[in-house]
């Protein structure tokens, strides 16, 4: 990287959320930057833009893929959980030993192909508790907590909020407030989830609000970090805003676009 004209280097980072399998990319996303953040969602359960992949086609077929997504698009939470119970219980092995042999699979792949060094959090899809085993020397793991990145603090909080879609790493308002509360004053704060703001929660292709957190919103009005990072919205009605002295960024569906969204200084 060349140096600023005072003679200072500049530090440049590469950011990236919901890779939903995408290996490939993610092995280059940390090509010509100083380190690689991750917001989460490494799995891919189901795409929403190709039904025919993912750990749900790949187990019940593309046919139920697009009767699922038909579905959970149009808010019918309950006839989607009976249509996966019913397709569950034609299955030979149990759920939960189905889902975690596929999501181990993409692990593996996954995090073999995160540069050095890398700062990743989890997404409402992940599996945490698998984590630890995946996570090579270079790669850190961070949740409720803050590291210093080349002169800047980065808080990392990571997971969703309940909802009906009922993803693995969901966790209550109160439990999510904390780890906010835990992370306190920093200069970019990195989260999976946005804020709870309208323009920034809407899915302008699923046609719906995903939950964003009241309580993140509070902390960048109270604390005014440079930065708030975030994913979870693949499709946002707005990608990027001001609130106060808060630049707040989507920064992108990584699984679709395999770009990362640099920050310099």
């Amino acid at each position: 990287m060349a140096p600023t004209p005072g003679g200072n280097r500049r530090t440049r980072i590469h950011v990236v959320s919901d890779v939903h399998g995408n290996a490939r990319d993610l092995a280059r996303a940390g090509e010509g930057a100083d380190a690689l953040i991750c917001l989460g969602d490494l799995v891919l359960f189901l795409d929403y833009a190709d039904h025919s992949r993912g750990i749900f086609p790949d187990l019940f077929g593309t046919e139920n893929a697009d009767r699922l997504v038909e579905l959970r698009t149009a808010r019918r939470f309950t006839e989607a959980r009976e249509l996966g119970a019913r397709l569950w219980s034609g299955v030979g092995t149990d759920r939960f030993t189905a889902i975690e042999k596929a999501v181990r699979r993409q692990y593996a792949e996954l995090f073999a192909a995160f540069p050095t060094p890398t700062y990743a959090t989890y997404g409402n899809v992940d599996m945490p508790a698998l984590w630890a085993e995946y996570a090579r020397p270079g790669t850190t793991v961070l949740d409720g907590e803050r590291v210093e990145i080349a002169g800047r603090v980065f808080g990392f909080v990571g997971g969703g909020l309940r909802t009906p879609m009922r993803t693995p790493y969901e966790i209550s308002d109160e439990e999510y407030a904390a780890k906010i509360e835990a992370v306190g004053e920093v200069d970019v704060l990195c989260t999976h989830i946005p804020p709870e703001v309208p323009d920034l929660v809407y899915d302008t292709v699923a046609r719906r609000f995903e939950r964003g957190s009241r309580a993140l919103l509070d902390a960048i009005r109270r604390t005014r970090p440079r930065y708030a990072l975030f994913g979870h919205v693949h499709q946002p009605l707005v990608r990027r805003m001001r609130i106060g002295a808060t630049e707040c960024v989507n920064v992108g569906h990584f699984a679709g676009s395999g770009r990362p969204w640099a920050l310099e200084w």
